[in-house]
């Protein structure tokens, strides 16, 4: 299960709106793929479809698609949004990553 924090689902539904996706319809795809300063890195992009083997969640009103590979990294996380004029933008709070790098794009088990 992967959670939505209020300022994170405010962004997503302006970013979708933004790009032509409907936020009560259309996916957020969350992912995890190689590379990055810690080995890990997130990949957050706007879907309109699911695959077979996606797993689907909903939290605050957003619809979450992750691959199989991916959900074993990011069970348990939360998406958050950090704006501001220190802010980072998305940041995932992962319990399972053992180290993450500064910027928090990037971590590692």
């Amino acid at each position: 299960m992967i959670t939505v924090s209020e300022t994170a689902r405010k962004k997503v539904v302006e970013l979708m709106t933004d790009d032509g996706f409907d936020a009560t319809s259309d996916y957020v795809r969350v992912g995890v793929k190689s590379g990055g300063c810690s080995g890990l890195s997130y990949d957050l992009t706007f879907d309109k479809s699911t695959a077979e083997e996606d797993k689907i969640f909903e939290d605050n009103g957003v619809k979450i698609i992750v691959d199989k590979k991916s959900f074993l990294y990011l069970v348990g996380t939360t998406l958050e949004y950090s704006g501001g004029l220190n802010g980072k933008g998305f940041v995932f709070n992962n319990p399972n990553a053992q180290r993450t790098c500064g910027c928090g794009e990037s971590f590692s088990l």
